[in-house]
């Protein structure tokens, strides 16, 4: 199976996620680019979800129906002839980190998916919904890891 190299300009993999990007900053999501989709990919989805929360994990970001011809997402961009899903949050679209103030800092894992096809997923769709099509169905993937604390 081929690799995605998911990046970042705002962080590295396994380093700091800006304030800006997190709940109680400006709430933006960060920029995201990547290579090494494969040619067979016919939709994108990307997922953000925090592991480490108290209550289990938590998605701070599900987007399906990303045009694989796309090589990123811009900060705080819309995503044209995207869907966006509502968050643990209850929002559509972005929620950024927001730990318990004194945990250890969280990770925050966001996993970029090529599919073969559209994917439906519920509304309201919770991490394990996600994995259960995306990691099923998924002919290529690239993970990035950020952490945040309060």
């Amino acid at each position: 199976m081929a690799d995605i190299e998911l990046r970042s300009a705002a962080f590295g993999d396994h380093d700091m996620i800006p304030h800006r990007h997190a709940k109680d900053g400006e709430d933006v999501s960060p920029p995201l680019t990547w290579t090494g989709v494969p040619d067979a990919a016919a939709e994108l989805a990307l997922l953000c979800e925090d592991p480490d929360a108290p209550s289990g994990t938590f998605v701070h970001w599900l987007v399906t129906g990303i045009d694989p011809r796309r090589e990123g997402l811009e900060s705080g961009a819309v995503h044209p002839g995207s869907h966006l899903h509502r968050n643990g949050y209850g929002d559509e679209g972005w929620g950024g980190p927001r730990p318990p103030v004194g945990d250890e800092a969280h990770r925050y894992v966001f996993t970029l998916y090529a599919l073969p096809a559209p994917v439906s997923l519920p509304d309201g769709a919770t991490a394990e919904d996600a994995h259960r099509v995306l990691d099923r169905q998924q002919i290529a993937c690239g993970t990035l890891v950020g952490l945040y604390r309060r």
